[in-house]
This record gives C-alpha cells, structure tokens and sequence, in this order.
C-alpha cells in the first residue's frame, strides 16, 4: 500500500510531518534536509513542535539500525512489514529509548497516525508490538559481540552491514570502531577565518563579544573552532566577511594544496566556494583563483561568498568538469575535489547511511574522469591535487594510483604534513586520509602529483 507522502498535512502534527518526511526519504524523493525545510515552512507548527520533528526526522534516521533490530526482534520470520507502517514503528521505537517520550504518547499516537492514513489493518500490530517491547522492559539487546562482531558494531553503532564490512576490510576493526563512535552526536562547527581581513585572535574576540564560544584549532593556522552561534548567517561577522565555514578537515586540504600568490589556480568542483575562498586568503588575494561549477546557480553561490569577503581574485565561472575542450595547460595548481559517496561527513548527513553499496560503485570511473580532464589543465611544474571526503578506498587511492599508472608526465608530489598532523594507516607519502575520529573534523582523503618539467 503507497500512501500520499505530500509534506503537508491538513493539521499541524510534528509526528505526521516526521513520517511524510521520511517516507519521502525513503521512496528517494529527496535530502532529509531540504525535504524537511519544506515541510516545516508553513506548517503552522509551534517552534517546539518544528524541534520534536527535525529531532524525530534526524534521530529515525542516525538510528534506523539499531531501531530496526529492536523491530525485527519482535517480528516473526517471514512476516512482511509495509514500508508505512515499519516507519511508524521506527518512529515509536525511537521516541520511547531515545526522546524519553513517554509510553503511551508514543505507543497511542502511533496508533492514531495509522487511523489518520488509512492503515486500519495495522494498528492493531502496531499496538501490540509496542506493548511488548514495553513489558521487555525498551531493552535494546545487542548481537553477541564476540560471536558476531560485525554485526554488533553495525547495531551497536546503527551502520549498515556493508560499511561496516567495507572499514574493517580497509582499515581494521580497531579503526573502523573508532570510526563509528566518531559518527554519533551532533558534528563540530568550524570556520575559516578571513586573514585579508582580520585575525584569529581579533575575530575570537569579536565572536565572543556577541556570546559566541570560540577557539583556535591547536593544529591548523586561522581555524576557529565555534559553539553557541545560533544562526551563523545573523552575525556582523559572518556579514562583514570576517570568516567563512569551512570543515578542519577542508581547510588542511587547502594547507597542503598550499597555493602561492600570484599564482592562477583552479578549483574544478567548487561549490559552494570554501576551498576558493580559503585558497584565495593563503594568496593574500593576490593572483587568479578560477572557481567552477556545473550549476549557474551555485557558480552564483560562490560569486556571493567572494563578494562578501572581499577577495577579488576569485572568478567564479560555469564549467563542467568532464569536458576538456579548451583545455590550456595554464594552472600553477589545479585542486580537483570531486563527487564522492560522502562516507567521511555521515554525521552532517545521515541520509548517505542509507545508500546501497552498488551505488557507489560507478563513482570511481566518474572520479577518475574528472581527474583526467582536470590534469589538462595543470602547466609543466604545476601541481594536481585530487580530494573527496569519503572513506572509502576505491575511490580514493585507487583512483590516483590508476591515475598515475597511465600518466607518466605526473609524479607523486609528497604531502608535508603540518606539525602534530600524521598518518593513522599506511599510506605512501603522496596521500593521506584524515579521519575523523583524530581531529573531531569530517573523513577526508588529499593526494598530491606534479607535471614534469
């Protein structure tokens, strides 16, 4: 049975808006973000209300394992859920152990939102399911860590079973845990500071005027580290161009791409402009940053993020990454940030948890023809730097070893590493993969080649 998933009932309920939401989601129809923000705009709900939703959207969705576990126990073998009906349920499981909401608003509006869609037939499974897990006592029992470990780790830690496979193939147990615990709760906040501007220590100050926390990363130089914003936009500094935000983990890759002034640079996957920006402040706005994107919306983006900080140097066009006509070999440094599956930012975006493995499996040969394309444009002497911020290694060192295997006028570059910054897993010195259990930043992975003179 396919129910209406319109995002807007005909009642402001947070719990119906939730279920719209993510069964959206879950037919395909779009980002959890922008369908929820779509949902909520007009809705009519109370701020509280649009809170309950965002926390129910969001937690259904961190947690969609380890809540799916706790069901399929208490489903017998063979019995078929309804996609509809398995969302109200995820939506009860996890209201009950993890809003400490109480037991019969859950378990009754439940329920009640089966009655509302039409879902007669199952609210009568629904109750009871429910109900037992109540008299159980809401225990979440977990699969015998050492008899099952990965599917301990893939519950424990609500993974699917093949990410779960595919990083402890790649990275070992040990770090694939870390990993893991990595993704729980809410990402860290961080900002670039704009250097043509102001400083670290001036901007801190300023931030904290306004009752912002901030403090600077103990390893990367103008990096800010920011709790208690509110909405970042709102404030003089982020209006006055004084910072932009940016991941840690994207402004070392900005550090070790490390463009110098004077220099024509290109950023091929631009949008929405962090690395051009940041790279622009490294060359003291000095030079020619050429910033691109696919979207003449997004390209617009980047031009409104330049505007806003003052640097000049960046120009901001429309171009598409895989197509190489009029590709001069003119760049001093090309940084190739590409499309990725996302695996190192789940946390920002939990909806990537919930892709099948097969697709991911074309990106690589995408990857590597926009690596292609881009290396046209490096000059003899220049450098290629190719980054994603996914954990995965088929899409990241393969890539560029396949790269190189085909193009002997380009030479593995070694990274020097800031200080306090080192590798976690063997790796040559031409790559590194920045994970986020080290830093508290976003999985990443940077790879640096040159152009034979």
């Amino acid at each position: 049975m396919t129910q209406n998933t319109s995002l807007k009932p005909s009642s402001p309920n947070p719990r119906m808006i939730a279920f719209r939401v993510l069964m959206r989601v879950e037919n395909g129809g779009g980002y959890s973000n922008i369908s929820l923000s779509e949902a909520l705009e007009g809705s009519g709900l109370e701020p509280r209300d649009k809170a309950f939703a965002t926390r129910l959207v969001y937690g259904v969705l961190e947690k969609s394992e380890t809540i799916g576990h706790v069901i399929s126990s208490y489903v017998k073998k063979g019995v078929s859920v309804e996609p509809e009906v398995l969302c109200l349920l995820q939506m009860a499981v996890y209201q009950m152990v993890f809003m400490n909401t109480p037991d019969s608003a859950a378990v009754n509006e439940s329920v009640n939102l089966a009655k509302k869609l039409k879902l007669f037939r199952a609210t009568g499974f629904i109750n009871g399911l429910l109900r037992r897990f109540i008299r159980d006592g809401k225990q979440v029992r977990l699969p015998d860590e050492n008899k099952e470990p990965l599917q301990y780790l893939s519950v424990r830690y609500s993974c699917p079973m093949w990410l779960v496979r595919l990083w402890t193939k790649s990275y070992g147990m040990e770090i694939c845990r870390k990993i893991l615990a990595s993704l729980e709760g809410r990402p860290p906040l961080f900002v670039r500071v704009n250097t043509s501007r102001t400083t670290s220590q001036e901007l801190c100050q300023a931030l904290e005027a306004e009752g912002v926390k901030a403090e600077p990363h103990p390893l990367l130089p103008d990096c800010l580290s920011v709790e208690e914003t509110g909405d970042v936009t709102s404030l003089a500094e982020y209006s006055g161009g004084l910072f932009h935000v940016q991941d840690g983990s994207s402004q070392l890759c900005c550090a070790i791409a490390s463009p110098k002034g004077g220099g024509t640079v290109y950023d091929v996957c631009a949008a929405p402009g962090g690395k051009s920006f940041t790279m622009a402040e490294l060359m003291g706005n000095q030079g020619t940053v050429i910033s691109c994107d696919l979207h003449p919306h997004r390209v617009e983006l980047i031009a409104e993020g330049a505007k806003r900080l003052g640097l000049t140097c960046i120009k901001s066009v429309v171009r598409d990454a895989l197509d190489d006509s009029n590709a001069a070999e003119c760049a001093d440094l090309v940084l190739c940030d590409v499309p990725c599956s996302g695996l190192g930012i789940i946390r920002r975006k939990p909806d990537i948890k919930r892709k099948a493995q097969d697709e991911i499996a074309s990106l690589p040969a995408l990857q590597a023809r926009i690596l292609e394309n881009s290396a046209k444009l490096v000059r003899k002497g220049g450098r290629l730097v190719y980054s994603t911020c996914t954990l995965n290694p088929a899409e990241n060192l393969a890539v560029i070893e396949n790269f190189l295997a085909k193009h002997s006028e380009f030479v593995p570059c070694p990274i020097d590493l800031p200080e306090g910054i080192s590798r976690t897993v063997n790796e040559p010195d031409y790559a590194v993969t920045i994970f986020p259990h080290i830093f508290n930043t976003d999985g990443f992975f940077i790879s640096t080649v040159i152009r034979k003179d």
